[in-house]
């Protein structure tokens, strides 16, 4: 585990404790169960912003604590741990990394004090395919005298119900360029798309929707390298999400070995099944080293980090597949049940895995930027 400064440790701290006191996993079930229009639950995300976790990357001088994408990690694991759905990844990760590195002054003093106090939702709308692959776009926006029009379709965009704004990127004729969209633009039109982790998940369809050239984000043309940023801090972020929900699994699966048995004996003293716990913990530590190493190699801005993010999505989707799978499987068939939580890990682990890449996708970016 990672040395934490003792802001850090008091910031895990609450994050432990606001998740089982505020957002037990038995709110998850109930937003799932109400079918909420937006996939979170409003009172739960006015929690978190009154918990300052919205400005938890943003620098002070636009309304934020600055405290790195570390510390920002150590919130996203305990989230995960019991699913909570909010828009604090989409938007105050992923978006706001997206405005920091690409952002001009005017477009960050405007934008980012409305992600810390949440009257803003934006969100990056990348994908167009089942399967994340950035170079694979057909989105366009074509010139025009006061700025561009956009026609195309994304999907998987992620709160892309609850989002009023967008981070879309789109190819034109200098090549891939990201742009600041409305969400209530002319032109454009979302629809839900039912996943079986309930979350709020969209696809977005672009026609004539005009661009004004100041919400260009970053430089025309330049938008692949500004593009791979933005996805390596939310593929950073997720890694740390993915790990809480690996862990939690993990202690479920845990305290049934030590409880449950079987021949009068707990299950958890058969040496096969105390074999595999020692591995899945092995696992899960050599995973969380991995993803600490990548979210402090971007807070140093470190030249290998598009490495070692790729190699802790990788690592960490390894882990929570296998495990997932094990949460299940040790349970037996109450594991199977809908009145059992496992389930909902399962489900979780599957989309979340596949968001920003999964494990195929990042092992050969790994092995591509490491020479091979």
């Amino acid at each position: 585990m990672a040395a934490l400064n003792d802001v850090q440790s008091m910031i895990r701290d609450q994050a432990k404790t606001w998740v089982k006191e505020e957002s037990p996993i038995e709110k998850f079930r109930q937003m799932r169960d109400s079918q909420a229009d937006l996939r979170f639950i409003p009172e739960t995300w006015s929690g978190i912003i009154e918990m300052g976790w919205t400005g938890i990357i943003v620098p002070e001088k636009y309304g934020g604590s600055g405290l790195g994408y570390l510390t920002f990690g150590l919130v996203l694991e305990e989230i995960g741990r019991n699913l909570t759905a909010s828009p604090l990844f989409a938007s105050a990760l992923v978006g706001a990394s997206g405005i920091m590195l690409g952002g001009n002054e005017e477009q960050k003093q405007s934008i980012l004090p409305r992600l810390v106090d949440g009257s803003v939702l934006l969100t990056l709308a990348v994908d167009e395919g089942p399967r994340h692959d950035p170079s694979k776009m057909k989105t366009e926006a074509k010139k025009t005298r006061t700025g561009f029009l956009l026609n195309g379709t994304k999907t998987f965009v992620q709160e892309g119900l609850a989002a009023t704004d967008f981070i879309v990127a789109a190819n034109t004729e200098n090549g891939k360029t990201l742009f600041l969209v409305s969400g209530n633009k002319t032109g454009l039109t979302r629809q839900p798309i039912h996943t079986m982790d309930s979350r709020g998940y969209a696809s977005l369809a672009f026609s004539d929707v005009e661009i004004d050239s100041k919400d260009v984000l970053g430089r025309e043309g330049d938008g692949s390298n500004l593009l791979d940023k933005i996805l390596d801090c939310g593929r950073a972020g997720l890694s740390a999400e993915m790990l809480g929900t690996g862990a939690q699994a993990f202690d479920m699966t845990l305290e049934y070995l030590k409880t449950r048995e079987q021949f009068g004996r707990v299950i958890g003293s058969f040496q096969t099944l105390g074999h595999r716990a020692a591995d899945l913990f092995g696992k899960m530590e050599l995973s969380r080293s991995c993803m600490e190493a990548a979210l402090q190699a971007l807070d140093e801005e470190a030249e290998n980090s598009a490495e070692m993010i790729s190699l802790s999505k990788a690592r960490v989707g390894d882990f929570l597949y296998e495990m997932s799978n094990q949460l299940i499987q040790i349970h037996g068939g109450i594991g199977m049940t809908d009145e059992f939580d496992a389930g909902f890990y399962l489900k979780r682990a599957r989309v979340i895995e596949a968001s920003f890449g999964n494990r195929a996708f990042h092992k050969d970016r790994y092995a591509k930027l490491i020479g091979f």
